[in-house]
């Protein structure tokens, strides 16, 4: 067994869209995946998806804000799996409105999943990280981090795993791990279904849209942004750190 096929990684909001894409990537090439979300019920498709390919898998119910519960989310699948050397920090909400709609419940929602949840969890991996020498951290920024009508917790909250990589990326070189940010564009999830929901569109005309201003002609998939979160996380990847990946097809200024 190689290397790479020993790797644990941990990848949040993995029940569904990019997470669960991603869970699956990582699975195909070797590792054994936590997959995390709110509800551990709701991870039983992506875990039997991994599992019928002959993947290792295991759910796990967490809130990522919450840092009791990712302490013990963490010390799971440590004991289960073996030390998480690979996360992907994915989890994610929506409460879009305009700052003057925006409700103090909004911004604190949105900002504690994807920050503080991001935060927790890469302070509790990375213990694991430095005792093996080794470790991958990804975190899920998006184009929205550029600023987006109507989504300024979001926008803020993405702006700021940029920053938290960067700093990452610096404390935690010395010891062998790496931080980086992907940051999609428009990706065909439920989370872009709502948006579509909330403008007024239907969904379909909400992606030909979207469609019309991208330079390749079409929307993102899910599996467009696991492959670049899986390069991210390979041994190959040592010497790219601190970095911020676009992947909205093409240019965004």
């Amino acid at each position: 067994m190689s290397t790479t096929e020993q790797r644990v990684a941990i990848v949040t909001g993995a029940a569904r869209g990019i997470g669960a894409a991603t869970a699956v990537r990582l699975a195909s090439e070797g590792r054994a995946v936590a997959v995390l979300d709110l509800d551990e019920a709701a991870c039983k498709e992506t875990v039997e998806k991994i599992t019928a390919a002959g993947g290792r898998a295991l759910a796990v119910g967490c809130d990522v804000s919450d840092s009791a519960q990712a302490a013990a989310a963490v010390a799971r699948v440590a004991e289960e799996l073996g030390a998480p050397t690979i996360l992907v920090n994915n989890a994610g909400v929506l409460r879009d409105n305009l700052l003057f709609k925006m409700s103090d419940s909004d911004w604190d929602t949105v900002l504690n999943v994807h920050l503080r949840g991001a935060f927790v969890m890469s302070r509790e991996c990375q213990k694991h990280m430095v005792d093996q020498g080794f470790g991958r951290i990804v975190n899920l920024s998006s184009s929205s981090a550029l600023g987006n009508r109507g989504q300024i917790n979001y926008a803020a909250a993405k702006a700021g795993m940029q920053g938290l990589t960067k700093t990452l990326a610096k404390e935690l070189g010395k010891f062998g791990i790496t931080a980086n940010a992907v940051a999609p564009g428009f990706v065909v999830t439920e989370m872009t279904a709502a948006t579509a929901e909330r403008v007024g569109m239907g969904f379909e005309e909400f992606q030909a849209a979207a469609a019309s201003q991208i330079p390749v002609q079409r929307v993102g998939r899910p599996e467009d942004i696991a492959h670049a979160i899986a390069f991210f996380t390979g041994e190959e990847a040592g010497y790219v750190s601190g970095q911020v990946l676009y992947v909205a097809g093409g240019p965004l200024n």
